[in-house]
């Protein structure tokens, strides 16, 4: 027998199975894994309702940031505005970018539970696949050995009634036939164990079906208020975060509840992983009446100090096949020349022997514990290896989003307030303060148009005539521009449009 491949528990599971159980009596409760036991059941529920207790502090430390938002005046506060909006807005962005790398981290670890429950399924399917083969290789060898005995034999006896020492030759091969076909029958000790690995390995992939779907939408919806609520940072919309704000209060909530799960589960599986073996085989004697402790304890360990159990009985069958060949051909060659017609019976029972004793060396290899504790090991791999790592990633991963969603419930509240608050400030400005952004904007085209000055038909001559009627002071007209201390004027594209079009539509000078 060759080396099996052995298993290890890893310090993750070493360091989980450590953490101290107690029920709800805060009783010591002992760290062996009993999923059936009610004092364990009232441990992992008390680990679970660490996580709610966690809950309740962050809805209590939103209530109070709530309250005091609500209540106290921003202005009296003693750091300035500007600071105040700046810090807001990036405790925001830093709780969203924390909540990304936790998604990360949650699709990573979600892929290798997955792959850890695959693992199990298919280690399972192969372990069935080996029993049932098994066990068609008994019935089929059971049902040669019930034909030849009752069919085969029994012509063959009565074919040679006149000579008693062949009958007896005879009956005593049909006396180690049945012995055969019993020891065959009691082989299959799976049949006692109350189900299959089949029924396990599909029971478990529906499950992961179901959990992995869920922890997608969970993923993909913390994704979304992630980036939802960056697009309303960024674009200032204010009923785009009071709509993120809510949903993050609701995945808050399903982030505490799933790192409570997380949580119970993975002190679970570490008490599990720590001691497999044990777990197997006190399951397995208290739900069948049969003792399969020795049986349970060479495919377990499959080393070369454990013995085989079925080594007897196959010796004792390998022995009562070589002693019915040995009969028949004795019988072929005493009885054969004296009972032609009994050459077509004795040939079919050689020929249902041989078939028999091929079944039985394949139905050997079959039992052996090589195939069924490889199948055993890569079972324990992946869910002891893979399917640990991917459910810490996963308990990483809520404890980022809740932290990350409760900062974020506290802070987007004020975020809004304050584009509320920079919106009523240019309300409240008067319309011809040029320093709004409304005075600041360019005015309509149209009006540029209606307001243009009127073009005077006047002779130049006339215009001069005027100027001289302010002969106590020089107008403004005709002082230079460098003396009134002033820029040029300037025009819009438009406005230089209209001139160009008034003067245009000027008639000529009249001479």
């Amino acid at each position: 027998m060759g080396s099996p491949q052995e298993y290890q528990a890893s310090w993750w599971v070493y360091l989980l199975h450590q953490v101290p159980r107690t029920n709800f009596q805060f009783e010591a409760v002992e760290s062996s894994f009993a999923p059936q036991d009610r004092e364990y059941q009232q441990a992992l529920l008390l680990l679970a309702s660490v996580a709610g207790l966690c809950l309740a502090i962050s809805l209590g430390l939103i209530c109070v940031h709530l309250i005091r938002f609500c209540c106290c005046d921003p202005e009296d506060e003693d750091e300035p505005k500007p600071q105040r909006v700046c810090c807001v807005t990036w405790s925001c962005v830093a709780a969203i970018v924390i909540c990304c790398a936790g998604i990360g981290l949650g699709f990573y670890g979600n892929s290798e539970t997955n792959d850890g429950v695959g693992q199990v399924t298919a280690a399972l399917l192969d372990a069935n696949l080996t029993l049932q083969s098994a066990d068609a290789l008994v019935r089929r060898t059971l049902g040669l050995l019930s034909g030849a005995v009752g069919g085969d034999l029994t012509r063959l006896e009565e074919e040679l009634v006149p000579r008693t020492e062949f009958v007896a030759v005879v009956r005593n091969t049909r006396r180690q036939a049945e012995a055969v076909a019993q020891i065959l029958a009691g082989l299959p000790f799976w049949g006692h164990l109350g189900g299959s690995p089949s029924q396990l390995a599909h029971g478990l992939a529906y499950l992961e079906d179901y959990r992995w779907l869920a922890y997608i939408l969970l993923l993909l919806l913390d994704l979304a208020i992630g980036l939802f609520t960056l697009l309303g940072l960024a674009k200032q919309i204010k009923w785009l975060l009071v709509v993120m704000t809510v949903m993050s209060f609701f995945v808050l909530i399903l982030s505490w509840g799933s790192l409570g799960l997380e949580m119970a589960a993975a002190v679970g599986l570490s008490d599990f992983c720590s001691d497999p073996d044990g777990f197997v085989l006190n399951l397995t004697q208290a739900k069948t009446d049969l003792n399969p402790a020795e049986i349970l304890q060479y495919y377990l360990a499959c080393r070369l100090d454990v013995p085989n159990p079925f080594q007897q009985r196959l010796t004792m069958s390998q022995r009562a096949l070589s002693s019915i060949h040995s009969q028949l051909h004795g019988l072929e060659r005493e009885a054969i020349p004296q009972f032609p017609a009994a050459e077509r019976n004795l040939v079919s029972v050689q020929g249902t022997l041989n078939t028999t004793e091929s079944n039985f060396h394949q139905l050997v290899a079959l039992l052996n514990c090589r195939g069924l504790h490889k199948d055993y090991v890569d079972a324990l791999k992946g869910l002891c290896y893979d399917g640990m790592e991917g459910l810490l990633f996963l308990l990483l991963f809520s404890l980022l989003s809740a932290l990350a969603f409760t900062t974020a419930v506290c802070s987007l509240p004020r975020a809004w307030e304050r584009f509320q608050s920079r919106d009523a400030a240019y309300e409240d400005t008067e319309d011809d303060d040029p320093f709004t952004p409304q005075a600041r904007s360019p005015p309509p085209r149209s009006s540029l148009r209606l307001s243009a000055p009127p073009i005077s038909n006047a002779p130049v001559s006339q215009y001069m005539n005027q100027s001289g009627l302010f002969s106590g002071s020089p107008r403004y007209d005709s002082v230079p521009l460098l003396d009134r201390h002033s820029p040029p004027p300037s025009y819009s594209p438009s406005m230089q449009a209209s001139y160009v079009g008034a003067s245009q539509e000027e008639p000529g000078p009249r001479y």
